[in-house]
Formats: structure tokens, C-alpha cells, sequence
């Protein structure tokens, strides 16, 4: 069955999200409310503000309704830079209440890790979890930590100096990244995040 993919069109870069579903050869909707999540398979979280997505997420009654479909296993979900924020659980040290996060990927991540705007990067790394090499943008990147061990890491670099971490990680239903997918000119994330299935998560979880 063809995916039926969504992104959050609330703040952030959601445009480049749908242009990079468009090349990955699915039309992908805009979503601003529960309604809109319906019939979907896929939804993308973009980059943008953390604390902003999350406010609008709440005033819109999009924050419990997605957490649903993707805890109930009939949405996958796609986290880049902020979205990935949201999607992880708060890192030591970091206040819990800016913002709350979902909680749906078992891995700490830290806002902000790398510096300031003017700190944005492009660098060309290997994805080895995509069989490719591909010029990566962290734009006020956040830093994955603390990895459960049901989190699969399909890329790692070292950004600051310090040992590689993770800037790509899979787990049942959701797949984050702390750069930003859409700015590549072959869509190689959002191909792999479209080719997986609910009912082949459903049945994974079943077993």
C-alpha cells in the first residue's frame, strides 16, 4: 500500500519537507490539526523552534493525538533538528519542562548542542545506515545521547571534537535526525522513512 504522508505545518521548515516527500515520489499533505492526521501513515516533524512546535502542537490538539497513533502503531513518524527534540526524552541536566517531550524514541537530546546559528555547519559524512555520502546541514543542531538499546544508530559523527555521536537514528515507528534531510538533493532519508509500513511495525510489536 502507498503511504499516505503528512508533514506539521505549524512552524519550522515544512515546504523544503513536502518538496523532499514530492521527489521521494509520494505527495505529502500539510497537517495543522487532528483532523488532518487522519488517514495518514506518515508524518513528518521539521525543523524549527522546539518550544515554539511544542506550544502550537498543544493549542492545536495535535501533541496527545499523535502520540497516540504512534504509540497504537499506525503512524510512523519522522523527526529532524527540532522535531527530533520533541520525539526523544530530555537529556541530563536539561530542564524538564523546556519543552516536554514526547518521549516516543528512547534516546536523550540535547537542544542546541552545538552552538548558535551562526555555528551552522554543512559538512559531507557518511551515512552508513544509507549506504551513502551525502553533505549534511546542522543548523542549532541538537546532539543525540544516551541511546536505548532499541534505537538503532544508521549514522555518527564527531561535529565538536569530541567522539561521534549518533545524527540518525531508527527505532519502531520513528526515525530522527539532527541535521536536516530536506536540503539534501536525493531525498535518502525520506525514502527510507517512506518505505516502512504500520502493519509491518504492528506486527513486529505483536511478536
Amino acid at each position: 500500500m502507498k503511504p499516505r504522508a503528512g508533514v506539521l505545518a505549524l512552524q519550522g521548515d515544512f515546504a523544503l519537507h513536502l518538496g523532499a516527500c514530492a521527489r521521494a515520489g509520494v505527495r505529502a499533505r500539510e497537517v495543522r490539526s487532528p483532523a488532518d492526521l487522519a488517514g495518514l501513515t506518515h508524518l513528518v516533524l521539521p525543523g524549527g523552534e522546539s518550544t515554539t512546535l511544542h506550544r502550537l502542537m498543544r493549542l492545536f490538539g495535535l501533541w496527545d493525538a499523535l502520540a497516540e497513533r504512534v504509540r497504537a502503531g499506525d503512524l510512523l513518524v519522522l523527526g529532524t533538528c527540532a522535531g527530533a527534540i520533541l520525539l526523544g526524552r530530555e537529556a541530563a541536566g536539561e530542564p524538564a519542562d523546556r519543552p516536554p517531550r514526547l518521549g516516543l524514541l528512547d534516546a536523550a537530546v540535547r537542544r542546541n548542542a552545538y552552538g548558535r546559528q551562526l555555528d551552522s555547519r554543512t559538512v559531507e559524512l557518511d551515512l552508513a545506515g544509507l549506504s551513502a555520502r551525502a553533505p549534511c546541514t546542522f543548523v542549532r543542531a541538537p546532539r543525540i545521547e544516551d541511546v536505548g538499546p532499541g534505537v538503532r544508530v544508521l549514522a555518527a559523527a564527531a561535529l565538536d571534537g569530541g567522539p561521534a555521536t549518533p545524527i540518525l537514528v531508527q527505532a519502531p515507528g520513528v526515525l530522527a535526525a539532527t541535521f536536516h534531510p530536506e536540503l539534501l538533493a536525493e531525498p535518502l532519508v525520506h525514502r527510507l522513512f517512506l518505505a516502512q509500513a504500520p502493519a509491518a511495525l504492528r506486527r513486529a510489536r505483536a511478536g
